[in-house]
C-alpha cells in the first residue's frame, strides 16, 4: 500500500496520529512506503511477517494502539496494553526489505536512532534496550524472513523492527526492570508526537545501515553506551567490566580477576549470554 492510511481509531480517547507527516518524511527514501494505524492487533511484528510471507513486502509502518500478544527478545511476552489507557505506551513495527553487507550491530544502530530522537539523557543498554536514569524506557525486537525468490547467502530479507516505548508512567508490578517513560523528561510529548520523532530518524538509520553497516554508528553508540565501564554479570555466571563493543556489535567484557580467565577480554553476543549491570 502506498501513502498513509489510518483505520479504525478508537473512539474512547482518539489520538491524532501524524500519518501524513511521517509518510512525507519517509517516502523520499522508500517511494512505496505506507503507514497504517490499527486499533488492535495481536502483534505488529507478527502481522508484518505474515504479510511478507504472503508476498506483501513493501516498506510499511504499522502502529498498534493495542497489542494483545506482543513479545520481546527470546520469545518473552511483551506486557499486554489491554489494562492500560490509550496512549500510555507506543507500539509499532517498521518492515522493509534489507540487504546489508553485514547484519552485525543492527539492533545497536536502531537503538542509536531511537535514543537520539528522544532525549540527550537516554542511553542504550546492550543489546536492544533503551534506558533512562537506570530504568527501562523502550525495547527493540528485530525479526526477519526470506523475500520471495531471494535465496542463498547475502540474499535480501524482509526485516521487521518492532519498538515499544513507555510514554506515560506505568506500574512496575511483574517487571524485572523498573520502567521509565518519555514524560519523565519530556512532559508535553504524547504517543503520536513520539512516533513522529522516532520513525523518520529510524528510517534514515536503516538507510545508512543498509549502505555502510555498523561502522558509522560505532562512535554514536559509544556516546550512549549504558554499560561501558560498568561491572556486569553474565548469565553464565561470569562477571567483569564492560568495555565497549566490537566492530560487529558484540559486547566486550574484561573478566574479573580470580577465575581461570581473569583479566581476559571476551566478546559476548546476544544469542549466547544475557547481561545485567551489577548492583
Amino acid at each position: 500500500m502506498t501513502g498513509p492510511q489510518a483505520a479504525g481509531l478508537s473512539s474512547l480517547r482518539p489520538l491524532r496520529w501524524p500519518a501524513e507527516e511521517i509518510w512525507q518524511a519517509v517516502s523520499p527514501l522508500w517511494p512505496d512506503f505506507g503507514v497504517e494505524i490499527l486499533p488492535e492487533i495481536d502483534s505488529s511484528n507478527s502481522e508484518l511477517l505474515r504479510r511478507a510471507r504472503a508476498g506483501r513486502t513493501e516498506p510499511t509502518l504499522l502502529v498498534a494502539e493495542l497489542q494483545t500478544a506482543g513479545r520481546g527478545r527470546q520469545g518473552k511476552p511483551w506486557q499486554s496494553q489491554r489494562d492500560r489507557r490509550l496512549g500510555d505506551a507506543l507500539s509499532f513495527s517498521l518492515g522493509l526489505p534489507l540487504q546489508p553487507a553485514d547484519w552485525s550491530g543492527l539492533s545497536l544502530a536502531v537503538g542509536v536512532a531511537v535514543a537520539e530522537a528522544l532525549h540527550p539523557a537516554v542511553r542504550i543498554k546492550w543489546p536492544n534496550d533503551v534506558w533512562l536514569d537506570g530504568r527501562k524506557l523502550a525495547g527493540i525486537l528485530i525479526e526477519t524472513c526470506g523475500m520471495p525468490d531471494a535465496n542463498g547467502p547475502g540474499a535480501e530479507r524482509y526485516t521487521v523492527i518492532g519498538i515499544g516505548i513507555n510514554v506515560l508512567p506505568r506500574e512496575a508490578d511483574g517487571l524485572s526492570t523498573p520502567p521509565a517513560c518519555v514524560q519523565d523528561v519530556l512532559p508535553g510529548l504524547d504517543a503520536p508526537a513520539v512516533l513522529g520523532r522516532v520513525v523518520p530518524a529510524l528510517a534514515r538509520a536503516l538507510r545508512d545501515f543498509g549502505a555502510h553497516g555498523f561502522d558509522g554508528f560505532m562512535p554514536r553508540f559509544a556516546a550512549l553506551d549504558l554499560l561501558d565501564g560498568r561491572e556486569v554479570n553474565l548469565s553464565d555466571g561470569r562477571h567483569g567490566r564492560a568495555c565497549g563493543v566490537s566492530a560487529g556489535g558484540a559486547l566486550r567484557v574484561r573478566l574479573a580477576e580470580g577465575g581461570p580467565d581473569g583479566g581476559q577480554v571476551v566478546e559476548v553476543t546476544s544469542a549466547d549470554i544475557s547481561v545485567r549491570p551489577a548492583g
